[in-house]
């Protein structure tokens, strides 16, 4: 491992590990632009000039361009060093506007941190600046090519990272654009990364435009829960309202990125007219109200149905803490049918994917990016799990192979997937004894289980992909209470009622039914056809916790309180005619805080925490590290 010395202090970093890099493991900061941890050195921007004193090396080096050697004395605060970054930053803002009061990225703007970190307080060009003409990027990107200060990043991303062939650089010397040959919506799934990796404000986030400044925002660690891969993401509100939503790094999930899904769908978040309001029959009422005549409907039930056939049915975006109360709820009702999932396939896929965590089959995103072949069985990328697909593309840009087992049906779907693959029509017909590491990236269909197993045995590892975020969570509690899939309990005219905690249900299931109540924070079907409405929060507005597809237990935290966002406020009744510390619409409680309420009042337990047993040890995970893989014992009671 080399040994140097920068600014006085020792260093010993790995092989291949830059000078900027080894400056940033000590704390020692060098300004750049066109540096990425994902996308590497360019040498675009000049500006992380430092003087190479002594050692193989020597002179003014562009950091981010020179790998740490044995022997390398380096001053990033050598005058002439100073003097060059002082002068690259002065070029860059030559043609820059000075605009920062109106731009959406003050205050969260590299070049406006080093510019101010420089010293740079005067303005020596006195000419005409240099302006281009913005494009129309589509609804969630917006463009201002001004601000640009030519450090490739946006390009290289979007073109070398994430493949896409619709965006790109034009022009020479004082010319270069970086945008499109013709305005028009991005085709990428992953274009809204652009606003993280711009260090200006070229690309902002359009969907949250003029709407505050950083420091405005309420923000908190979080996880993505538009799909099964459990994305580390960095919500960010005001006034009860989710503006956007930004990537959070995690190395072992998603890396630096994230898919467009993730982050532009806040939309049910902020609707006004979500469950907001405990309801009875319709009427808006108190919270005790709602949950004695709750009782009351549950106990006419039983006395005309029976309680065996009462169902009590969770979902796959039910937080693990709402979910691990459930069996509770459902003993405590002697209900018939505990169900945590809604269908069939949804119920079968999550077993069979729990099924392979028992031995240690389970591949991480990180394990993807890493194969030398993968293969893809049973699935469409770009809607199971976007993500998956870039790590994919990473893979097969380090040379891996990858493999699509379909029919000519099925590669119909897949012709947007950013790398190259070759179809096989079986799995059998794909090459594994030729590699040391090989993941089999899948739906998990039950029908393929014994090829699975096959490949499995041989080093293979697994990567299924589930439809809810807390898909494997849910499995697990199925398999450890005995439960049914709701659609197999209907079948078999089990049940006459549903208690539904966040459960999206075809209407067909709901027909015919004596009681239907809901606890839920969207508009499904049970909340429209419910007698009792229990509104819950959001996983924005609530500590919480996903287990991944690969058993990776992930802690979100409250980002911001419930209540109606200002723009959704009825004009009657904003401004608020008297003060109040309870905003509009800030009746919603989480989950599990009104399934554990709902058990007391039964009067049979009133100690209720959510994580008991063999799941205690999750209460210690912390939202900002990089989760908890859940072993075999934490599942087995």
């Amino acid at each position: 491992m080399p040994k140097l010395i920068i600014d006085d202090i020792r260093v010993e970093v790995a092989a291949g590990v830059s000078i900027l890099e080894a400056a940033q493991s000590v704390g020692i900061p060098i300004p750049h632009f066109c540096w990425h941890p994902a996308l590497g050195k360019a040498g675009a921007c000049r500006v992380c000039a430092v003087k190479m004193l002594d050692g193989p090396v020597k002179g003014i080096q562009m950091s981010c361009m020179v790998e740490a050697q044995d022997g390398m004395v380096v001053s990033t605060t050598d005058e002439e060093a100073m003097a060059m970054r002082r002068q690259v930053i002065e070029w860059l803002m030559i043609n820059h506007p000075h605009d920062c009061p109106v731009c959406d990225e003050g205050g969260e703007c590299q070049l406006q941190d080093f510019t101010i970190a420089g010293g740079h307080g005067l303005r020596h060009y006195s000419g005409k600046k240099r302006t281009h003409q913005n494009q129309y990027l589509g609804t969630q990107i917006e463009h201002e090519m001004n601000r640009c200060i030519q450090c490739y990043r946006c390009v290289r991303f979007y073109q070398e990272y994430a493949g896409g062939t619709d965006f790109g650089v034009m022009g020479s010397a004082g010319r270069v654009y970086y945008g499109r040959a013709g305005e028009g919506q991005l085709e990428s799934p992953f274009s809204g990364n652009l606003v993280d990796i711009c260090p200006t404000g070229v690309f902002t986030d359009k969907t949250a435009r003029f709407r505050a400044r950083y420091w405005d925002y309420d923000m908190a660690p979080s996880v993505c829960p538009h799909c099964s891969l459990g994305c580390n993401t960095v919500p960010c509100a005001r006034y009860r309202e989710l503006l956007k939503v930004v990537a959070r790094r995690n190395d072992a999930v998603n890396g630096w990125f994230l898919c467009d899904r993730g982050r532009f769908t806040n939309s049910a978040v902020n609707d006004p007219a979500r469950p907001r309001y405990p309801l009875v029959d319709g009427r808006r009422t108190e919270w005790d109200e709602a949950i004695e005549t709750l009782l009351s409907h549950i106990k006419q039930f039983c006395k005309m149905y029976g309680p065996e056939n009462l169902a009590i049915v969770g979902s796959s975006r039910l937080s693990l803490e709402a979910a691990s109360l459930l069996h509770v709820l459902a003993n405590s009702l002697d209900a018939g049918s505990l169900c945590y999932f809604t269908g069939d396939e949804e119920a079968q896929q999550s077993e069979t994917a729990i099924s392979y965590l028992d031995d240690g089959s389970s591949a991480s995103m990180a394990d993807v990016q890493k194969a030398e072949l993968i293969a893809i069985l049973d699935c469409n990328l770009l809607q199971d799990g976007p993500m998956m697909a870039l790590l994919i593309r990473q893979a097969w840009r380090n040379g891996s192979r990858i493999y699509l087992v379909a029919d000519a049906v099925q590669v119909n779907g897949q012709e947007k997937v950013p790398f190259e693959f070759t179809q096989v029509s079986a799995l059998c017909d794909v090459p594994f004894a030729e590699v040391k590491t090989a993941i089999v990236v899948s739906a998990c269909n039950d029908r393929r289980r014994e090829d699975i197993s096959q490949v499995l045995q041989r080093g293979a590892r697994l990567a299924c992909l589930l439809p809810g975020p807390n898909s494997f969570g849910a499995a697990l509690l199925q398999r450890e209470h005995n439960g049914t899939p709701l659609a197999k309990a209907v079948a078999e005219n089990k049940v006459k009622g549903i208690l539904t905690v966040e459960a999206d249900i075809m209407p067909e299931l709901l027909e015919g039914m004596a009681l239907v109540a809901a606890l839920d924070w969207q508009n499904t079907e049970p909340v429209k056809k419910a007698q009792i409405v229990l509104p819950t929060t959001a996983w924005v507005e609530m500590d919480g916790t996903y287990i991944n597809y690969e058993g990776r237990a992930q802690r979100f935290q409250k980002v911001m309180p419930p209540g109606l966002p200002i723009k959704g406020l009825d004009p009657a009744v904003h401004p608020p005619r008297q003060h109040s510390d309870a905003a509009p619409g800030s009746a919603p409680r989480p989950a599990w805080q009104v399934v554990a309420n709902v058990i007391k009042r039964l009067g049979k337990i009133h100690d209720l925490e959510p994580f008991t047993g063999p799941w205690q040890h999750l209460r210690s995970l912390e939202a900002e590290s990089e989760g908890m893989l859940i072993s075999r014992k934490d599942n087995k009671g």
